[in-house]
């Protein structure tokens, strides 16, 4: 009961504190509470899509390109929805895509991602840094105030009790800032903790090597010829296959345009990819 008691006895101190400081003290108080909320909600977001690392989601892309390729990749890895998952599938669409088109897009997702994370770290740091000089406001005025009354009525004890009231500002200031402060130390942690993982994510699909199978319906030998001196390509043959009537190995790297636009641009012809498989 007397724990109970204190605890009473010390949230009457802090009401009773907060109504003395008048209104800059609620002021800071409504501050202290928007950067609370939005340090909550960021750091619930950012642990939710840290759950799954890079080599969790490259495991599953591995497995998936054994059985079928990249488009069994990109369906395996959809349910992630973070941004390594995101970032990952970009780098998935080399071939249907050109280099160019493929950095391209994943620097968009990078940038909007990096948007994501980092809405609302500005205001919590302005917030931090607010805090502790608008209580200083408050205090300078709080005393000014008790010496213009003093100037009325000289009174010790209405000195003291003055400059009490006036030093509750400075410390509501300083409290939100203590307790913000760790919290956006925290989130800043987690942000850089999923900046490497982003970082390791792009540097593991950075291909070597990949095999594609398409099928064309018509000009086959204009085909074979356009792709046979197209940058990048290493190798193009004609296969057997249900699906397919053209197997292309080519570097990641070195594909200046996709495969499709390689076909369409000299043969006139469309193509369609049905498997892709990449090698790191």
């Amino acid at each position: 009961m007397d724990i109970i008691g204190t605890i009473f006895a010390g949230i009457d101190m802090i009401v009773e504190m907060l109504q003395s400081g008048g209104i800059i003290t609620y002021i800071i108080l409504l501050l202290g509470i928007y950067g609370l909320i939005i340090s909550i909600q960021k750091i619930f977001y950012l642990r939710r899509i840290s759950k799954i690392d890079a080599t969790e989601i490259m495991g599953t892309v591995t497995a998936s390109m054994e059985k079928g390729g990249a488009i069994e990749a990109l369906k395996n890895i959809s349910h992630y929805k973070n941004p390594i998952s995101r970032i990952i599938s970009e780098a998935l669409k080399i071939g249907y895509k050109n280099k160019t088109e493929v950095e391209e897009s994943m620097e968009q997702i990078f940038i909007v991602e990096m948007s994501k994370m980092t809405n609302g770290l500005s205001a919590l740091k302005t917030i931090i840094e607010l805090a502790p000089f608008l209580g200083l406001i408050g205090t300078v005025l709080g005393i000014w105030m008790t010496f213009k009354n003093l100037g009325i009525n000289p009174n010790a004890s209405s000195m003291a009790e003055g400059i009490y009231i006036a030093l509750i500002t400075t410390i509501v200031g300083l409290a939100v800032a203590i307790i913000l402060m760790p919290l956006h130390t925290y989130i800043k942690g987690l942000i850089e903790e999923e900046m490497n993982k982003i970082e390791l994510a792009t540097k593991m699909t950075n291909w070597s090597y990949a095999v594609i199978k398409i099928r064309v319906y018509e000009k086959m030998p204009c085909v074979l010829e356009a792709l046979q001196e197209a940058e990048g390509i290493v190798s193009v043959r004609e296969i057997t296959d249900p699906y397919s009537n053209i197997q292309i190995s080519f570097k990641p790297s070195m594909l200046e345009k996709s495969i499709s636009n390689i076909i369409l641009e000299k043969c006139d012809v469309k193509s369609e990819i049905t498997e892709s498989k990449l090698r790191q």
